[in-house]
C-alpha cells in the first residue's frame, strides 16, 4: 500500500512571482522514514478539505512565517513582516477537518503553533523577551550548525513511548511558541525553560501530535527522530486501511 502524506506549502514570492514551496527534507524524511510518498498543498484556502479525500496523512511543516496573531485573538503584532495569511486561511481550517476525521497528523514547528491555534490555543510571539526563557531561536551559522541538537527536552505520556526516552536532544529554531494549551492537547514535552516542545491531541478520534522541534533534520541518524516519523508512518497505515475498508 502506497501512502501520500499532504504537506501544506507556504506562499513565497520567488522573481516577483508568488510560488507556493516547501523545504525538502520533510518528503525526505517522509520517505525515508514514514514509507510514504509526499504532495504538497498549495495554500488556496477551506476548498483545500476536499483533499482529504485523497491522502492519508497530514503533516504541517516548520516557516520562517508566523501565525497572524488575530487569528488567536490578539490583534497586535510583534512581527508583522513575517505572516502568510493564504497558509493561514488554508492550514486552520485542514488541521480541524482532518482530525476530526481521525486522520494521522503530524505538525512541527510552525506546525504546533498552527494546530494550537486551530483548536482555540494562543501563542507567545517573541519567547526569547520573556522573563526566565531561552533565546529559541537559530542564530547564525551554517544550516547545520542551527539544525544542529541544542538542547533537552523532557518527555512523557505517548511521545515518550515513542522516542522510548524520557530525555532527548534536539534543535531550536523558533522565535513562537505554545502560550496557552488549546483545550483537548496534552503537553508532552518541554525544554528547561518550560517552554512547550510538544503536544498530543487527546481529544483526536486518531494520532496527531505537535513537536516544536525539527525531527525531519537527523531523521537518518537520530533515533528519536526516526521514531517520530516511523510513528506517524504506521498510523498513516492503519488509518489507510480502515479507509479502505470502509
Amino acid at each position: 500500500m502506497t501512502l501520500i502524506v499532504g504537506i501544506p506549502a507556504c506562499t513565497k514570492q520567488i522573481d516577483e512571482l508568488v510560488q507556493h514551496a516547501t523545504p525538502a527534507r520533510y518528503g525526505a524524511a517522509l520517505m525515508g522514514a514514514a514509507d510514504a510518498l509526499p504532495i504538497l498543498l498549495p495554500p488556496v484556502g477551506e476548498g483545500l478539505i476536499a483533499m482529504l479525500d485523497r491522502i492519508d496523512g497530514l503533516l504541517l511543516s516548520g516557516s520562517p512565517s508566523n501565525v497572524e496573531p488575530h487569528r488567536y485573538g490578539v490583534q497586535e503584532s510583534e512581527t508583522p513582516d513575517r505572516h502568510d495569511p493564504p497558509r493561514d486561511g488554508t492550514t486552520l481550517p485542514l488541521i480541524r477537518a482532518a482530525i476530526g476525521r481521525g486522520m494521522p497528523v503530524l505538525a512541527i514547528c510552525r506546525g504546533i503553533q498552527e494546530l494550537n491555534v486551530a483548536l482555540g490555543g494562543t501563542l507567545h510571539q517573541r519567547v526569547h523577551t520573556l522573563p526566565g526563557r531561552m533565546d529559541h531561536r537559530s542564530g547564525p551559522g551554517t544550516m547545520e550548525h542551527q539544525f544542529r541538537l541544542k538542547h533537552p527536552v523532557t518527555l512523557s505520556g505517548q511521545l515518550a513511548r515513542i522516542a522510548g526516552a524520557t530525555e532527548i536532544m534536539v534543535n531550536s529554531l523558533h522565535g513562537q511558541a505554545i502560550d496557552r494549551p488549546a483545550e483537548g492537547l496534552v503537553v508532552e514535552a518541554v525544554a528547561p525553560d518550560g517552554t512547550i516542545e510538544a503536544v498530543r491531541v487527546a481529544s483526536a478520534p486518531g494520532w496527531a501530535f505537535g513537536v516544536q522541534f525539527h525531527p525531519e533534520w537527523h531523521f537518518a541518524h537520530d533515533a528519536p527522530s526516526r521514531a517520530i516519523f516511523r510513528a506517524f508512518g504506521e498510523a498513516c497505515r492503519a488509518y489507510a486501511g480502515l479507509r479502505r475498508a470502509a
